[in-house]
């Protein structure tokens, strides 16, 4: 089964996986001691016996079970440091946190630099450090993560290795998909090291592990051994959280940093996107590592793998690729890549998974080519939606300001030829997130949509009001008219539904920024919601055909 494709999250069981894939989920008691012989930048250690035992790892005190570690972190709003003494009497069996205690605990106190570090390297020990049978391979970047990592996934199953992929779409073990929930980035440290020793019990001995720079900042990924790194790209994202552009490529580069230090597989490798030189420049200074690149803007003087001629149409792309192959008696080898994956950016992201399994795994590019010609679609990623009209429906994941460029630039491919066909976007902006990208994404829009249809967007706590009128500002300094060109509905069925309502036979409606997601925030709630299905309730009640409901938001307007 490949991984999201047309899967329901909520039907996954994970009464179907092996034995030994369950077996893992339940580790054996670690001793505490074997623990503390790996944390790094332990301060103190205060408290009664050290030689307990430990038997999970958790950072919420009041999901604390006996015999698990509570790990006190910092968070944004609150500080777990505040927790010890409830999840203590829930049953704790030792305690990691940052803050100095003049009192001792009734249980092990390990102070260290780094909490969210030394929870990684605890589940890594309380799992016996999986990541060590296992080659990883770790893929980041602003955009393309998700699909780099499912077509490396792709090419690896046709290469005939038994293989694992966590994602923020969800994790393959063992064959069998689990839903890694709502929103998600980079999963916590205690459940990716849970999922990587079910892989390893299962069998599995490759993974890809999609890894964003969040999970980079909060140490989520400690205590893995990475043989390869792929880098997509940076671009604008996360400034809310990381400050600075400086910070945000420097957790990008982190990746790459850890290559070569600990246990490796194989001999570590870094894959870098040639066409981003920023970002290309900033990581390649910062590792120590032997780099290759790839490149799909015809470059080839220096990157191993570059794109020479491609085709698009709504059917997928053709593309003839370059490879310099070490070894070989000719100075390349050309081969022929056919996908059913839409949008010419997808090459870039085709081009990175071939890099990394031909040059960073040996696997020949006849094999490589078949991996990506097996992989048919990404769920929400230029997700083509057809209920029977005579226009284009697509749903897209794109959230940030370079995803929404490449997107409509892909979506005015598609455009029939010689057509007056129209792009009509749909997308809004996240609360309680970068207010830059929220005037960025506008300006974007105005420029390559002919229509923006600006809606609700995870606003959470603030005024969707305010956003709207906020992007719409920007757009309209942008050349955007409102009510001809432009157009603000705060419920996203109804924007969904109006933009449907625009479209002739030659135009194309893409809804941007959900795409794979399962709820929209309002306030501090969740209402499910999924971009996919509103696009087919829309378009059944146009067709007037049988058809999903559509999903229910605050927004709504009451039906009399």
């Amino acid at each position: 089964m490949t991984p999201g494709f047309g899967r329901i999250w909520d039907d996954v069981n994970v009464n179907n996986l092996s034995e030994k894939g369950k077996n893992a989920m339940i580790p054996s008691p670690q001793k505490l001691s074997e623990c503390l012989a790996v944390l790094p930048a332990i301060q103190s250690i205060s408290g009664n016996d050290q030689e307990v035992f430990y038997s999970g790892i958790s950072f919420d005190s009041r999901t604390i079970k006996p015999g698990d570690i509570y790990v006190a972190l910092r968070g944004i709003n609150t500080d777990g440091h505040q927790y010890i003494k409830t999840a203590i009497q829930n049953g704790a069996s030792a305690v990691i946190g940052e803050e100095p205690f003049p009192d001792p605990f009734t249980v092990p106190y390990i102070r260290v630099a780094d909490s969210r570090e030394a929870m990684g390297y605890a589940a890594a020990a309380l799992y016996r450090f999986p990541s060590k049978e296992l080659v990883i391979i770790g893929v980041t970047g602003t955009d393309g993560k998700t699909t780099t990592s499912t077509l490396i996934y792709e090419i690896l199953r046709q290469q005939g290795l038994k293989t694992g992929l966590i994602s923020t779409v969800s994790a393959v073990i063992d064959e069998q998909e689990i839903d890694t929930g709502f929103h998600v980035t980079t999963p916590e440290s205690p459940d990716i090291q849970k999922y990587l020793a079910m892989m390893k019990e299962a069998g599995v001995t490759h993974v890809i592990c999609e890894t964003t720079s969040h999970g980079l900042a909060q140490k989520r990924v400690a205590a893995i051994h990475f043989d390869i790194a792929v880098l997509t790209n940076i671009t604008h994202e996360h400034i809310d959280y990381h400050k600075t552009s400086e910070a945000y490529f420097a957790a990008k580069s982190s990746l790459f940093e850890m290559l070569g230090k600990g246990t490796q597989t194989i001999s570590p490798l870094a894959i870098l996107n040639y066409d981003n030189p920023e970002s290309y420049n900033f990581v390649r200074e910062r590792i120590s590592v032997p780099y290759i690149s790839y490149s799909a803007s015809g470059e080839d003087e220096i990157p191993v793998c570059s794109l020479i001629k491609m085709e698009t149409d709504s059917h997928g792309m053709r593309a003839d690729v370059k490879l310099k192959l070490p070894g070989n008696h000719e100075p390349f080898q050309m081969i022929r890549i056919e996908t059913s994956l839409i949008g010419s950016y997808n090459l870039s992201n085709i081009l990175a998974a071939v890099t990394a399994t031909v040059f960073g795994l040996g696997i020949s590019p006849q094999v490589a080519a078949q991996g990506v010609h097996n992989m048919k679609s990404i769920p929400g990623r230029m997700q083509l939606i057809d209920c029977g009209q005579n226009f284009t429906a697509i749903v897209d994941f794109a959230h940030t300001p370079n995803a929404l460029s490449v997107a409509l630039d892909s979506a005015r491919e598609l455009l029939p030829a010689k057509s007056q066909g129209r792009v009509i976007a749909v997308y809004g902006s996240a609360g309680l997130r970068d207010r830059q990208k929220r005037r960025m994404m506008p300006a974007i829009s105005a420029e390559k949509a002919d229509i923006t249809i600006i809606t609700a967007e995870d606003p959470r706590t603030e005024s969707l009001d305010a956003i709207l009128k906020e992007m719409a500002d920007e757009a309209i300094l942008y050349g955007a008219r409102m009510g001809e060109t432009l157009f603000t509905i705060p419920d996203r069925g109804d924007a969904i539904r109006f933009a449907l309502s625009l479209a002739t036979p030659d135009d194309l409606v893409i809804s941007c920024g959900k795409g794979h997601e399962q709820s929209m925030c309002f306030g501090e709630k969740e209402y499910l919601w999924d971009d996919r299905t509103a696009m087919r309730a829309a378009l059944c009640e146009l067709l007037q055909i049988p058809g999903p409901e559509m999903p229910y938001l605050p927004t709504a307007k009451k039906k009399n």
